[in-house]
């Protein structure tokens, strides 16, 4: 069997995701174990791993499973404390304060303290807080998810203080004696070297995420407005788009100077500074307030065990209420500065089982650095500022559980399946491992053409490792080798696997799970995964063109032809749809037919 063959075998475990999924629209719960027994049998069967990596391999991923069930406990709880201790509506009245208008609260919780809360912590844990915080103050449960997992994006690359920059390219590039001849040669060191990938990272992510924002608003009115339409998303464009510098800019410039550690920490904080107090003042605001119709009318798909409060008068100060937040966000950053010792602390307390089964899997847990464990302290520190009755913290804790439970059938094979996956390349066949082998083979048929797909190929290692670091510890020497091949800068061809390793996690299973979990929503994933596409695709087009042509310059080429098409539609789009002067809002359309 050739090695085409065995290319398009080792796409069976990703297509079998695809048509469960997306295309069949089957619960993950019911999909993910049928793809987990997929992925073993052409593991054992075609590849010829042995048994013992098959059950190594599914034990790490267990244990990860578990790991990002705890993340999301975490989260859920937290919001339910706050649910329960009254917190909730005060900040649900700050938002309204704000702005009513959904659009802008959307763009403000997710784009902004989404990114702050990406950038302290990673892996996962801004769609898990903001899916159900989305949900307490209004938002259809299916709209909360769907938007919470767009901006797990543009601030992915710069997540957890920069881990998939620092850990994911760096442990990615360690040891290979062309990336340390190609640092000497430029005159850096590979540390340095590294660095520079992720300034290159900052900037094409800054180009392209600058109408994530508005994207995503289109998407909010497109799939959960009254009309169904995009027209209400580009009435806010001037806003999306101020919003989009306010946090690119400062998110670019801090990658340049300081490194990759807190660009989107910073980002969020500097574009939450800005964006804010102009929402209170109205500037670049709509004419007309956006609402969703009343929740009686919403499609059933949108609802999930979560819903919104009802609206009292707040008794809890905003301080107060958004300090469990403030805590989060100072206790994520200081755990994961490497220049102070608390991380290390935490890391002491570690489970670690080296050669997993007589392989060379190593299985390494450390349960209280994990974000989780740092929301549910914080749960019990409010517990007594809130001073919360028993009864209620025990409603709060009972819910949360019955969440996980639900959410955890899923994962418990959706992340297994994933490492067996990953750890193929242990085998009697000969092959590299599955997803190196699909790399490589496409490699093959690109050449030059290579910086439109480098970027595909990343998100594909985040969509099947759950993952942005894991993506770029996957793929990066080879990306970086493949450029070496082709004759192309090899620094922005990683620099582009970076971007689409981040732009993966939109549609990584177990972000999509996780997220759902925390807002309440079983067996949606597919139909999820089918909406937040449009993203994917607009990131990788673009990102892809932006590549391309910082390597072989503007001229008339698909790379230009990309960026080109990417901005005319939505210079199009703005033009044709942008004018505020249509569409009254479903609160002034209420308001009439009352008089």
């Amino acid at each position: 069997m050739g090695t085409g063959w065995f290319s398009i075998i080792a796409l069976t475990p990703i297509l079998s995701v695809l048509l469960f999924l997306v295309i069949l629209k089957w619960p993950a719960k019911r999909a993910m174990p049928i793809a987990f027994i997929i992925t073993v049998i052409v593991a054992y069967f075609v590849w010829q791993v042995p048994v013992n990596q098959i059950v190594a391999s599914s034990m790490k991923g267990i244990v990860t499973a578990l790991e990002v069930l705890f993340i999301v406990f975490g989260a859920v709880l937290m919001l339910n404390t706050l649910r329960e201790s009254g917190a909730i509506h005060t900040i649900r009245q700050g938002f309204t304060n704000i702005s009513p208008d959904r659009r802008i609260q959307a763009i403000i919780i997710c784009w902004l303290f989404g990114s702050f809360i990406e950038g302290a912590s990673g892996w996962g844990t801004p769609a898990a807080i903001l899916a159900p915080l989305l949900v307490a103050v209004g938002f259809p449960a299916m709209a909360s998810v769907m938007v919470a997992l767009i901006i797990q994006s543009t601030p992915v690359s710069f997540g957890a203080v920069g881990t998939p920059i620092l850990i994911g390219v760096g442990s990615g590039l360690a040891g290979s004696e062309n990336v340390m001849e190609t640092a000497a040669t430029l005159g850096m060191t590979t540390d340095v070297y590294i660095r520079s990938i992720g300034a290159q990272v900052a900037i094409v992510h800054g180009i392209v995420g600058l109408f994530i924002p508005l994207i995503m608003v289109m998407m909010l009115t497109l799939f959960f407005g009254e009309k169904r339409s995009i027209r209400a998303g580009l009435k806010v464009w001037k806003f999306a788009l101020f919003a989009g510098i306010a946090f690119t800019v400062p998110y670019v410039a801090v990658a340049n100077l300081l490194g990759p550690e807190f660009p989107s920490l910073f980002g969020g904080l500097i574009g939450l500074a800005i964006v804010v107090p102009a929402a209170k003042k109205g500037w670049f605001m709509p004419k007309q307030t956006w609402d969703f119709v009343d929740s009686s009318k919403w499609d059933p798909e949108w609802m999930g065990m979560l819903s919104a409060d009802k609206l009292v008068t707040p008794t809890i100060s905003p301080l107060k209420a958004w300090f469990p937040y403030i805590l989060i966000g100072f206790l994520l950053v200081i755990t994961r500065m490497n220049a102070l010792p608390f991380g290390d602390v935490l890391k002491q307390a570690a489970l670690q089982f080296e050669n997993v089964f007589g392989t060379p899997i190593e299985i390494v847990s450390t349960p209280l650095f994990l974000p989780g464990f740092t929301m549910v302290a914080v749960s019990v520190i409010s517990y007594f500022i809130y001073r919360m009755n028993r009864r209620s913290y025990g409603t709060a804790v009972k819910n949360s559980t019955k969440m996980i439970i639900s959410a955890a059938p899923a994962l418990l094979f959706a992340v297994p399946m994933v490492q067996v996956f990953i750890n193929s390349g242990v085998n009697a066949s000969g092959y590299e491992s599955m997803p190196l082998l699909l790399a490589d083979t496409v490699s093959s048929l690109t050449g030059e053409h290579w910086p439109i797909v480098a970027p595909t190929i990343g998100a594909l290692g985040a969509f099947v490792a759950g993952s942005n670091t894991i993506s770029n510890m996957m793929f990066s020497l080879f990306q970086f080798g493949t450029a070496e091949n082709v004759g192309i800068n090899p620094a922005t061809i990683v620099a582009l696997q970076a971007v689409g390793g981040a732009a993966g996690n939109i549609i990584c299973v177990h972000n999509v799970v996780a997220a759902s979990a925390a807002a309440g929503i079983v067996g949606k994933e597919g139909v999820l995964i089918r909406k937040v596409m449009i993203p994917l695709i607009y990131y990788l087009v673009f990102a892809g063109g932006i590549g391309y042509v910082a390597i072989h310059g503007f001229g008339f080429n698909i790379g230009t032809l990309f960026i080109v098409a990417v901005l005319l539609v939505l210079i199009i789009l703005i033009v044709k749809y942008g004018r505020n002067d249509k569409l009254p809002s479903y609160k002034e359309k209420k308001k009439s037919s009352n008089m």
